[in-house]
C-alpha cells in the first residue's frame, strides 16, 4: 500500500466522515475498562463511544460511568437497553442511537489498535463501500502476531472461496455506514431462539441489498480467546451457528462451510495452548510479586 498522509485530530471539521463506536455489554466488568480505554486512545478520536448495557448485574455500568468522569472529553455514552435480554436487540439499540456517519461495532472484550478509527475512515474512502471488517489478534494467546497473520490469511481465503460474492463482517471488528444500517434496519433477523451468527446475518442482509462490504487488513482489533473456555458441546453449538445462519438465508455454497472446518480443527490444540499460556502468565505474575 502506498504511503498515506496522517489524518489530523480535526478530521471531522474538514469534511471527513465521523465515526461512532458501539459496544453491546452484558456483565462485562472484567473487560469493559480496557475495551473503552482503547477506543478512547485513538490517533483520530471517535465522535462518540457508546456502551449499551443490557441488564447487567455486575459493575459494568459503574465502570463506564467512572470512565465518563475520567475522560469527559472522549464522548463516552452509557445507554441502557432493558426491554429484553439479548445481543441483537442490544446491538440494534446502539446502532440506532449512533450519530456518526460510520458506525463501528465491536465486542466488550475487543481492544482496538490505536489507529483503528483512522483505518476505518480510510476503508470508507471509496464511496461505494457500505461496510468494512478486518482481522483480529487474540491478546490472551501466545504468538499473537503470528495469530494475527493466520487470522488474516483465513479471512482472505474465505473471500476467495466465496468468489467474492459474500464478504462477511466480524462482530468484534466491523463498521458500516449509518445509511446502510438504516436501509436494512427493518430486515435483519431478530433470532429470538439465539441460533445464528448475528454478524453473518447482518452481512447477508447487506449482500441481499447489493451493498458492498470490504475487507480491510489494516483495520485491526484485539479480542479475547475466551470462547475456548466453552465445553466441547457449547463450542460445537457456537460453530454450527454458521450453518443455521446460511439456512435461514437459503445460502447453499458448500465452500462457505470452511470456517466451521477451521474452528472445529483448532479447538483442542488452541484450548491446550491457551491453558499453558494462562498458567505461564499466572506463574510469571506470582514470581514478579514475590
Amino acid at each position: 500500500m502506498a504511503p498515506r498522509p496522517a489524518l489530523s485530530a480535526s478530521t471531522y471539521a474538514i469534511g471527513r466522515p465521523s465515526v461512532s463506536i458501539v459496544i453491546p455489554a452484558y456483565n462485562e466488568e472484567s473487560v469493559i475498562r480496557q475495551c473503552v480505554t482503547a477506543a478512547i486512545y485513538q490517533s483520530v478520536p471517535a465522535l462518540e463511544i457508546i456502551v449499551v448495557d443490557n441488564l447487567s448485574t455486575d459493575a459494568t455500568a459503574k465502570i463506564v460511568d467512572q470512565l465518563q468522569q475520567e475522560y469527559p472529553e472522549a464522548g463516552v455514552r452509557l445507554l441502557s437497553q432493558d426491554a429484553e435480554q439479548g445481543l441483537i436487540p442490544t446491538r440494534n439499540f446502539g446502532l440506532d442511537a449512533a450519530r456518526g456517519d460510520i458506525i463501528g461495532r465491536i465486542d466488550a472484550d475487543s481492544v482496538l489498535e490505536p489507529d483503528w478509527v483512522e483505518e476505518v475512515i480510510w476503508a470508507f474512502a471509496d464511496p461505494s463501500v457500505q461496510a468494512a471488517t478486518g482481522p483480529v489478534v487474540y491478546y490472551d494467546m501466545p504468538m499473537r502476531r503470528f495469530g494475527l497473520k493466520a487470522d488474516d490469511k483465513v479471512r482472505q481465503l474465505m473471500l476467495r472461496l466465496a468468489r467474492h460474492q459474500y464478504h462477511f463482517l466480524f462482530g468484534s471488528n466491523m463498521a458500516l455506514r449509518k445509511s446502510a444500517w438504516e436501509a436494512i434496519r427493518g430486515e435483519v433477523c431478530l433470532d429470538e431462539n439465539d441460533e445464528m451468527h448475528e454478524d453473518i446475518d447482518l452481512s447477508l442482509h447487506l449482500a441481499e441489498r447489493g451493498m458492498r462490504i470490504q475487507y480491510w487488513p489494516e483495520m485491526v482489533s484485539g479480542m479475547s480467546a475466551r470462547r475456548l473456555e466453552d465445553s466441547p458441546r457449547d463450542y460445537r453449538y457456537y460453530v454450527t451457528r454458521f450453518d443455521r445462519t446460511y439456512k435461514a438465508h437459503n445460502v447453499k455454497k458448500i465452500a462457505l462451510k470452511a470456517p466451521m472446518v477451521v474452528f472445529f480443527s483448532i479447538y483442542f490444540p488452541a484450548k491446550l495452548l491457551r491453558a499453558v499460556h494462562t498458567a505461564n502468565t499466572a506463574a510469571a505474575k506470582r514470581a514478579g510479586i514475590g
